[in-house]
């Protein structure tokens, strides 16, 4: 097994991690009912997508 000749420093590490890090969520608003909804997704506000009805959404 190979083994690492020298020990990674906290400054190499912290270096290579600035590079990981969370993305933000897109958002974009429902055309038909202006909720928040993720792109290319059926709202699940009022379950349309494309001007078409797929989802039937249960009044709360």
């Amino acid at each position: 097994m190979a083994v690492p000749k020298r020990k990674t420093s906290q400054s190499k590490r912290d270096k290579r991690r600035t590079h990981y890090k969370a993305t933000p969520v897109t958002v974009v608003a429902c055309p038909s009912c202006k909720e928040p909804k993720l792109p290319h997704m059926i709202c699940p506000k009022c379950g349309m997508y494309k001007g078409k009805k797929y989802l039937e959404v249960k009044e709360a």
